[in-house]
């Protein structure tokens, strides 16, 4: 379970104000990529609340909208974005790293440090530490995880309003059956990464 060991040993180093950093979307086929910082207010967390943080990946949708809801009455937030066309030009890691870019930008407070989950973290305006498999273990990566999952949920479930058919409410974007199906019989949409394989291959496909 995530715990405060990382925010701790960051302020015995003199880091005052620590942010936690993810992501979601990396891998779906189609939407935005979107990133979280967070900075709990350690002192007002209720424990129930902070017993509940972890990884979104092992958490109900249910669950982490639960606990969406309650995180900004005990968390300064801020979320950031890389649209499908940055996605395409830079490639998803520069797009990730630019969305976690503007993800601590959007943020009311200026963090001394960032705890970014994964191997690598982008060039911040603080310190930045890559924390492998951050989000199992610190409490404000996982609290970002769950503010990045829910937030990009939210909106692939808007779009598949737009862009009926391909199951983005369902499958948020994902290379499901169902939504390699849809695009056989659809084709892609503007919101399609034409970079990623699967999609830039359907697209050859359609020009032959």
């Amino acid at each position: 379970m995530p715990d405060f060991s990382f925010e701790d040993a960051a302020r015995a180093e003199g880091h005052a104000v620590v942010a936690g950093i993810d992501e979601a979307g990396r891998g779906p086929w189609a939407g935005p990529v979107v990133a979280a910082a967070v900075v709990l207010d350690r002192a007002r967390l209720p424990a129930e609340l902070r017993d509940g943080l972890d990884d979104s990946k092992k958490l109900s949708p249910r669950r982490r909208r639960e606990l969406f809801a309650a995180l900004p009455d005990y968390a300064q937030i801020g979320i950031g974005r890389a649209e499908v066309g940055e996605i395409d030009r830079l490639n998803i890691l520069r797009a990730t790293f630019l969305a976690m870019t503007r993800a601590l930008a959007a943020l009311s407070v200026r963090p001394d440090l960032a705890l970014v989950d994964g191997p690598h973290a982008p060039e911040l305006p603080c310190t930045a530490r890559s924390v492998v498999g951050g989000d199992a273990r610190s409490l404000s990566i996982a609290a970002a995880s769950i503010v990045a999952k829910v937030s990009r949920d939210g909106e692939m479930a808007a779009l598949a309003r737009a862009h009926p058919g391909y199951g983005w409410e369902r499958n948020a974007g994902y290379g499901t059956p169902e939504h390699r199906g849809a695009l056989a019989r659809l084709g892609p949409t503007p919101l399609h990464r034409v970079s990623f394989r699967p999609i830039a291959a359907m697209m050859a496909k359609t020009k032959c």
